[in-house]
């Protein structure tokens, strides 16, 4: 198997969110729910706008396709792509909660978490088959997780939570046939709805300041709209648990800017668990790294 573009879209989409906390951490003074907030609603006009002023093409041929799917299969299509919508408002909600008020440990943990429990349920939900040196690759993840995992048990709920809801997102999307970047706009639409009750009673003072400004259209921007359809777009060309794994690529990024940016402290048994992590990222990909002739 060759590196593609489905598997460098992947890669790059974990390469950008890698820096997310850059853009995050300097909002730590803001409530989560009101960065979650602006961050839809931001997304949504910016979609919206996109996709009606220079996609519209796009968007009736999709409208076409679900015309003429069988009566289940349309139901399953909007099921899916609604359920993905809710499955974001959950995984940005507890991860900003996570960055912001919790620890970035917790919330690097939970991508750590995630690879692992993508590709267990690709395996029996989406009977996507795994080689020998695949399996001893997640056998090193799940080791090097229960390392990390030692001593920060508190951390492990929200862990589980964000891992569980991005996971259970890739797998959702990985069938759906729609254009990418309107089944993204579909779905940010249906988290503004969700959302848009609550926010009379849950958010703050509206903010002044223009560094909040500045820095929720380049989250919204650059870690959202361009990762999110990164992600997406390599659905259609790769397994969910290869998009899984390189997810690792994440927490990686976040370990090496903890250490060199943030300067957190370091001790001996997480760099053994992320070299873990590092060997089996490797290991999993051996077939893009070691090509067979």
């Amino acid at each position: 198997m060759q590196i593609n573009k489905y598997y460098l879209a992947a890669l790059s989409s974990f390469i950008i969110w890698g820096f997310f906390s850059l853009a995050l951490k300097p909002l730590h003074d803001y409530p989560s729910l009101d960065i979650l907030f602006y961050r839809v609603f931001l997304a949504t006009v910016l979609l919206l706008i996109i996709n009606l002023i220079f996609r519209k093409k796009i968007i009736k041929n999709d409208l076409q396709i679900l015309k003429n799917l069988e009566t289940s299969q349309k139901y399953k299509a909007i099921f899916l792509t609604a359920f993905g919508g809710l499955l974001l408002i959950l995984n940005w909600f507890l991860f900003i909660y996570a960055v912001n008020h919790v620890s970035l440990k917790s919330a690097s943990f939970a991508y750590l978490i995630c690879p692992v429990i993508t590709t267990i349920l690709a395996f029996f939900i989406l009977k996507e088959k795994l080689s020998y040196w695949q399996w001893f690759s997640l056998f090193l993840c799940i080791i090097s997780c229960a390392i990390l995992s030692f001593g920060h048990l508190s951390d492990l709920f929200y862990s589980l939570t964000i891992a569980i809801s991005f996971a259970l997102y890739l797998i959702s999307q990985k069938n759906n046939k729609f254009d990418r970047f309107v089944v993204l706009t579909v779905q940010m639409v249906i988290a503004t709805i969700l959302i848009l009750p609550f926010f009379p009673f849950y958010s703050g003072q509206i903010p002044s300041e223009p560094i909040f400004y500045i820095l929720l259209i380049v989250i919204v921007v650059l870690f959202t709209i361009i990762p999110l359809f990164l992600n997406l777009f390599a659905l259609k060309g790769i397994n969910s648990s290869t998009v899984g794994i390189l997810m690792y690529t994440n927490p990686l990024i976040n370990f090496t800017l903890a250490i060199l940016y943030f300067k957190e402290d370091i001790n001996q048994i997480q760099i053994i668990a992320y070299t873990l992590i590092l060997i089996s990222v490797i290991i999993f990909n051996e077939r893009f790294f070691f090509k067979k002739k």
